[in-house]
Parts: structure tokens; C-alpha cells; sequence
């Protein structure tokens, strides 16, 4: 009798067993499939620029060009108050319509209050507005604005024309360009002095004569 009954508890454990078993291998699959979809949205397009889906918002809003640290910082603080996301956030985890929310903050940010000083592009000398450029279109107008100058042919443009400086930094130590010249110490060029008298003194007292000119 015992022996039955023990066989009768195996039979009842084993299907307990397959039933934790295929638990497991359900929650594996679902693991993976996560982790797939973690990947697939790993790249983040925002602003022009692929970023990382791991980063958080305030750190991934650094990466486009045109947005420095201090912005980030501000349009991350913008973006938690106004649109209920928060700043530490990984970019990954956002939705389609959360993302375009974020993106139009970063094209207008004088709209959500982000103060003017922090803006790029203040008094545009053709529209005269205050805005704020990003990606592309900031190279473009840095572009256009170098082309205004060379045309123009004020002082700034033939800087930038010949690749020169145009900030009035200094250029005897660096930012040197075309064909390298050496340049002389001031001590160094009064030792050479004293060498040439002392060298040509003994000459001019033999033949008790000046040296002739060349």
C-alpha cells in the first residue's frame, strides 16, 4: 500500500514539474523578445542625430549639434515640469509621440520659456528674430554667414578666407599657417649680435682700415 501511494505522489509531482519548466522556458522567450526589442530601439533619430537609447534625456539632448550642456539642462528641466517626462528618462524608453514632443521643444525652446541667452542665433540679420538652430541648419547658416563676409570683403571675411584667425587670438606660438619660419628669441639674437662685433673688431684693427661696405 505504501509503495502505491508513493507512486501516486511521483505521478502527481510530475506534471507539477513540467508545468514549472515550461513557466521557465515561457519567461526566458519573453525575456528574449524584450531584449530584442530593447535593441531595435536602441538608436534613437532626434535632432538630426542618432543616439543612443540608453542615455537619459538630459544627457542625450548634449548629443545633437547645436544643444550645449547648459541647454540640455534646461530643456531636460523644461521637458519634466511641461510634458510629465522625466529627466532621468533613457531616451529608449520613449514613445513615438512622447519623442516628437521632445523634438519640438528643441526646435522652439522660446516657446516653452528657455531664456533668449541661451539661444544660438539672436537678432538674425535677415528676419531680425531670435531662434535657435540645430543640425543642419546650423551648419548651413555658420556657412552662409562665412560666404556674407568673404563677399562682403570686410577684414572678418579675408580671415576666413586665407584660414586664418578671426577672433584676434594671438598667432606668434600657434595657429601659424603656409610655409614655417623660424623665429629667434630676443636673447638669442643679441648673442648672435656680440659674436659678429667680436668676430669683426680684430679684422678692422690688422689693416687699420673700416671694413668696406657691402
Amino acid at each position: 500500500m505504501a509503495d502505491e501511494e508513493e507512486k501516486q505522489d511521483k505521478k502527481q509531482e510530475q506534471p507539477h514539474k513540467e508545468r514549472e519548466q515550461n513557466q521557465k522556458s515561457q519567461s526566458k522567450h519573453e525575456q528574449k523578445n524584450v531584449q530584442k526589442q530593447q535593441k531595435a530601439v536602441s538608436i534613437i533619430r532626434l535632432g538630426g542625430a542618432d543616439i543612443d537609447g540608453d542615455l537619459s534625456i538630459e544627457r542625450s539632448l548634449a548629443e545633437i549639434k547645436g544643444v550645449g550642456i547648459n541647454l540640455s539642462h534646461s530643456l531636460a528641466y523644461v521637458i519634466e515640469n511641461k510634458l510629465g517626462i522625466a529627466k532621468s528618462t533613457k531616451l529608449g524608453a520613449l514613445g513615438e509621440e512622447q519623442i516628437e514632443s521632445v523634438e519640438s521643444v528643441i526646435k522652439d525652446p522660446i516657446k516653452y520659456g528657455i531664456p533668449v541667452y541661451l539661444l544660438n542665433r539672436r537678432k538674425d540679420m535677415e528676419s531680425g528674430k531670435d531662434m535657435h538652430l540645430i543640425g543642419n541648419d546650423l551648419t548651413f547658416s555658420v556657412r552662409q554667414d562665412v560666404n556674407r563676409d568673404v563677399a562682403l570683403r570686410v577684414w572678418r571675411g579675408y580671415r576666413h578666407q586665407h584660414g586664418q584667425k578671426v577672433r584676434g587670438q594671438r598667432t606668434k606660438s600657434t595657429g601659424r599657417t603656409g610655409a614655417t619660419v623660424g623665429v629667434m628669441k630676443k636673447s638669442a639674437k643679441q648673442q648672435m649680435a656680440a659674436a659678429a662685433q667680436e668676430k669683426g673688431k680684430p679684422a678692422s684693427s690688422q689693416s687699420g682700415t673700416p671694413a668696406a661696405k657691402k
